[in-house]
């Protein structure tokens, strides 16, 4: 979906709605200066058109006890490919998986609640795969929306 064809109201309703899913349609309505039937039809029509895919809650890791994220660079042995793609589905601590091209298969996110943990995965991984690990100490910049207009 080419961000041209969204218009500046489709534009505006995507910049408040990732600020705050939760919003109130009379509330979006309201910010995006139209009626609620009008901001209704235009939700309806972004879903159906497959830009808007979902609404999701953001949590804190570390208050729900995952004391560390890692980054976890994953190149399969040969023939193991779609085993540690299943191993890395199937192990729910992998909270986000990219298949990439490149010297690695898989880029993937791990959070876990301590370095115990974390070994105990990776050696299961390691089975099957190399890794290549990196701590995340911050997240300068969060899951956010890519720009909307098309800069020209």
């Amino acid at each position: 979906m080419e961000a041209s064809l969204l218009d500046d109201l489709d534009r505006r309703l995507l910049d408040i709605l990732s600020l705050n899913a939760r919003i109130s349609l009379k509330e979006l309505a309201q910010e995006a200066g139209l009626s609620s039937p009008s901001t209704a039809d235009r939700l309806r029509r972004l879903e159906d058109r497959g830009v808007i895919t979902g609404f999701t809650v953001g949590v804190d890791p570390a208050a729900l006890g995952y004391a560390l994220q890692a980054v976890v660079r994953v190149r399969p042995m040969p023939g193991m490919l779609h085993i540690v793609e299943k191993l890395i589905q199937d192990t729910p601590e992998f909270v986000e998986c990219d298949k990439v091209t490149g010297d690695d298969c898989f880029i993937a996110k791990l959070l876990v609640r301590d370095m115990e943990q974390l070994d105990s995965i990776l050696d299961r991984v390691a089975e099957r795969a190399q890794t290549n690990t990196s701590i995340v100490k911050s997240t300068p910049v969060k899951r956010r929306l890519p720009p909307l207009s098309s800069g020209k």
